[in-house]
């Protein structure tokens, strides 16, 4: 994996052959995109296709170092391209409890990217006969100069389901009148609380800038899907009715490793128990609670008397190698009276290969997207904990159109401090009921559906083949 200088390297070579194509990556600086479009670039590369993933040094440090599901041999044609700005990395406070108000402050410094970008996609364009730049729905302002390169164009990835982008898009305009094939969207969460005023703002300053994109990526299926994509097409909801459902960007199967020394303790734990008999706990990386709320989270899952892995960390900071830390306390006596049922990993969860493990039978999830589309696609049902941004539409669509998942925090309930009963109550729903037997069984369905679409043939290989297509035209 190369750095920025790799691509001057190259130029000065002089080969007179141009590579046909290439891709330029352009993330934000938040780790569940950077996850995914780092997940992008393996699909775009295994096409024999060079990918230049570009940000500052410490973000493209930080997705390598996060990354999940990665298998470096697959890789080879990905470039890291360190493009340092001036702007600072705001770290999060570890004692605020709700929406990472780190978060603007961060997207405003990577709006310095901009002609940072714009020189690097000229350059490169002078050495391939066309340059694909593909950039997350955030940040269009970083790459709005890309329409003036001539042998460049660019691909938006919207980083939210599509459920919650026609959703979120029918609220904001007002619109009271439901397409008939879509009545369950008049039932959605109004999208009141799950935006800080800031991030607003930002959004609707990113949303007022020109684009020129030549269709939008998504990190879903058609198989989990199908009507929103079709509606999003129909009524151009984001400016084209070009759309590839590409989806799920993870690797849908895990071959056993055989590196028990790096293996992570969590799977070793895992080996040695029942089938679908362990629920997963983990909130992602924006989420922080009170003590108050952990030590109900605690109570709960121990009166549950089920199995658990419980990933209890930190939130994101805004950048991973800098910044206070703040150790969240448990109850006096919790971590010795949970020994053998439950483990507590304080560190880095390999989160997609927990999910794969066949004694999972449950995820206890914020229903940020990534998370969302891991979990449909290794088959495990949800118990949905959402907190902020789209979460809870994701979670709505898990529960409401999926029926994979139940709810155990209701959106409109959302200040108030979720109690060990209904923890207990939820856990005990995925693993020890007939009514979680019925969602797991949904769910392992819709898994294997996802699982055959990638295949040869699937609906989302061609999918894929379809978008590669049509962006090396």
């Amino acid at each position: 994996m190369a750095n920025s200088h790799a691509i001057e390297s190259h130029m000065q070579n002089n080969d007179p052959t141009k590579i046909p194509v290439a891709v330029v990556m352009v993330p934000p600086p938040a780790q569940g995109h950077l996850n995914q479009l780092l997940h992008l670039c393996r699909l775009v590369s295994a096409y024999d296709i060079p990918v230049h993933f570009v940000g500052t040094a410490t973000h493209n440090r930080q997705a390598q170092t996060l990354v999940h599901g990665w298998d470096p041999q697959t890789v080879a044609n990905i470039k890291f391209h360190d493009l340092e700005s001036s702007g600072s990395n705001p770290l999060q406070d570890p004692d605020s409890f709700k929406c990472p108000t780190f978060m603007v402050p961060l997207l405003k410094s990577s709006m310095e990217l901009r002609p940072l970008v714009y020189n690097f996609v000229g350059k490169l364009s002078a050495t391939v006969g066309k340059v694909v730049v593909i950039y997350d729905s955030m940040i269009p302002y970083v790459v709005q100069d890309i329409c003036s390169v001539p042998n460049a164009k660019s691909y938006c990835f919207q980083s939210i389901s599509a459920f919650s982008l026609y959703s979120f898009s029918r609220e904001l305009e007002g619109q009271a009148d439901f397409p008939p094939e879509a009545p369950i969207v008049k039932e959605v969460p109004s999208f009141e609380g799950c935006y800080e005023p800031d991030i607003l703002e930002f959004s609707k300053f990113q949303n007022e800038i020109p684009k020129s994109n030549s269709g939008d990526l998504y990190n879903t299926s058609r198989v989990i899907e199908s009507l929103y994509l079709d509606l999003l097409a129909k009524e151009k909801i984001t400016g084209t009715d070009k759309n590839w459902a590409i989806g799920p960007f993870n690797p849908v199967s895990l071959p056993k490793k055989d590196d028990s020394v790096n293996r992570h303790k969590s799977l070793d734990w895992l080996d040695k128990q029942e089938l679908n008999s362990v629920i997963f706990v983990c909130f992602g990386g924006s989420s922080l609670f009170s003590y108050e709320q952990i030590k109900e989270i605690a109570f709960g899952l121990e009166r549950s008397e089920q199995k658990f892995i419980w990933k209890l960390s930190d939130a994101d900071k805004g950048g991973i190698f800098a910044g206070k830390d703040r150790k969240a306390d448990l109850p006096e006596g919790f971590e010795e009276r949970i020994q053998g049922r439950g483990i507590i990993v304080r560190d880095w969860a390999p989160q997609l290969e927990i999910l794969g493990h066949p004694s999972t039978g449950g995820f206890i999830s914020h229903c940020g997207w990534n998370s969302c589309m891991e979990s449909i696609s290794m088959g495990v049902p949800i118990a949905t904990w959402p907190i902020h941004f789209d979460q809870p539409r994701n979670a709505f669509l898990v529960t409401r159109v999926l029926k994979i998942g139940v709810e155990l925090k209701d959106w409109e309930r959302r200040d108030e401090v979720i109690s060990s009963d209904r923890v207990e109550k939820a856990v005990r729903t995925l693993l020890d009921s007939a009514e979680g037997d019925e969602i797991r069984k949904r769910a392992t369905e819709l898994g294997d559906a996802v699982k055959k679409s990638m295949m040869e043939g699937g609906v989302t290989r061609k999918e894929m083949d379809s978008f590669i297509a049509h962006m090396s035209k």
